[in-house]
């Protein structure tokens, strides 16, 4: 074993959470036709909400509900459809679980509703940069915050990235972002960072990013990785969608073994035993 990951203090509401030791497990609600893993699965709202108390029954901490998808090239949604699909289904799940609630979403109308209905977390693709009302949105409110790095848009985002040096890049992006939200009145302790995988990378650059973590969290915040099932997954075991489980998995015990404080995922009941069983080993060294 290597030296002991730092601990790192993440507020979110009135609670204080320190990160550094077993990852928490973000569950994925998407509650939309389109996603590219199971878009359409939870379109109507009591199978999201069944789904989501499923998701915490199986061992997630948070549940990411998420109304667009952000998916390469998708359509984007209107604010009335994107409310219309999920702020009811944050209230239900908010009604049955005790459990941490975020409301995936650019839009600052829809963070502030969700926020109302009950949200703990706005989680923001775009860094909270696409609708700069959301930080506004954040800063009026105690709620946590996750702040991703994108490349572009959904609609542009691998059209043909390039960087120089994408973890010195990611990292320099969400540096600036940490300063600009603390300015805005979100303090630091409330930020957890994001580098985006898949979000304007190609699978290269997410292999870098997912092979350096320490250096994303040398921003002394808590990173969150969101790598489950993606494309990069295709390039890595040349297998399509459906069979990806099993990578992404793995992919979730190297990141945990680097110090990844979230992880973000489809599969949580099998993602927790996988993370579980390599902690009870490792912790013994």
């Amino acid at each position: 074993m290597g030296s002991a990951i730092r601990q790192l203090a993440w507020q979110c509401g009135e609670k204080t959470h320190q990160l550094g030791g077993f990852p928490l497990i973000m569950g994925i609600v998407n509650v939309t036709p389109d996603s590219f893993s199971d878009g359409g699965n939870f379109l109507d709202r009591n199978a999201a909400v069944d789904h989501a108390l499923k998701l915490a029954e199986d061992g997630a901490d948070i549940l990411d509900i998420g109304g667009e998808s952000t998916r390469p090239n998708a359509e984007q949604v209107s604010l009335k459809e994107e409310l219309r699909r999920v702020v009811d289904v944050v209230a239900q799940v908010r009604k049955n679980t005790d459990r941490l609630i975020s409301i995936d979403t650019t839009k600052a109308e829809v963070a502030r509703q969700a926020l109302a209905a009950g949200a703990d977390i706005v989680n923001d693709i775009s860094g909270l940069t696409f609708e700069p009302e959301i930080v506004d949105v954040c800063a009026e409110s105690d709620c946590g915050v996750i702040c991703m790095h994108i490349l572009g848009t959904p609609q542009t985002m691998q059209a043909d990235p390039h960087y120089d040096d994408v973890v010195s890049e990611v990292s320099s992006f969400l540096s600036a972002r940490l300063d600009a939200l603390e300015q805005a009145g979100i303090a630091r302790d409330r930020v957890v960072t994001d580098p985006g995988i898949g979000f304007g990378k190609t699978a290269q650059h997410n292999v870098e990013l997912l092979s350096n973590i320490e250096a994303l969290r040398s921003l002394d915040r808590p990173v969150l990785i969101g790598h489950s099932r993606k494309r990069f997954l295709a390039k890595v075991l040349g297998r399509p969608v459906e069979e990806r489980t099993f990578g992404t998995i793995g992919v979730a015990i190297a990141v945990a073994a680097q110090g990844a404080d979230m992880i973000r995922v489809h599969d949580v009941r099998e993602t927790r035993d996988a993370l579980l069983a390599w902690h009870a080993i490792t912790q013994q060294s």
